[in-house]
């Protein structure tokens, strides 16, 4: 519940949620992230980078749902890191970290690459696939969980690897997730 009241605090000195959008601000952001743990459930121990997290989505709420999954949130910009930063020190959520710089500089592997539209799948793709360890988190693949809507077909051709789309308004009934899915991207 402090969420809602350090983005209001947080968004009046530096702009990440769109001032117009913060009264749908659970709905939009949080629910949205959220939609990530309708099609999978972290196990603990679970390592995931969120790149491009912005003011801290989808990373911050799936922390503090998976307390016990390791979360890196990644951003090119210094103030919106800073704002995780703040968020994550004022909630105490201990399993994230944050680091200012581009998917292309991240060092190490993950299990899972999350992140909410931040390009065209096949640049994402080109970013992250080499960070992505391969295996399963109880029978599901590791790979990218990326938050999208639209018509997909043409930007997802000639993409390899397995594409499965969940469609978010299986899961939550708002008008918002009329054409919102998350993405699932594994080899």
């Amino acid at each position: 519940m402090a969420l809602y009241d350090l983005y209001a605090f947080w968004n009046e000195k530096i702009n990440v949620i769109s001032r117009k959008d913060l009264p749908n601000f659970y709905e939009r952001h949080v629910l949205h992230a959220l939609a990530i743990a309708k099609v999978h459930s972290f196990s603990p121990g679970t390592v995931i980078l969120d790149v491009g997290t912005g003011g801290g989505f989808p990373g911050i709420p799936l922390a503090i749902l998976f307390p016990e999954s390791s979360f890196l949130l990644i951003d090119s910009i210094g103030k919106k890191i800073q704002v995780v930063k703040e968020v994550s020190e004022s909630l105490g959520l201990n399993n994230l970290r944050y680091e200012k710089c581009r998917a292309e500089e991240v060092a190490g592997s993950f299990d899972f690459v999350v992140s909410r539209a931040v390009t065209a799948m096949p640049i994402f793709l080109s970013w992250v696939k080499h960070k992505i360890n391969r295996g399963h988190d109880q029978g599901f693949n590791h790979g990218v969980l990326y938050l999208k809507g639209g018509d997909l077909t043409e930007e997802f051709r000639g993409i390899s690897g397995n594409l499965i789309e969940y469609p978010i308004s299986s899961y939550f009934e708002e008008p918002f997730y009329e054409t919102k899915k998350v993405i699932h991207w594994f080899k």
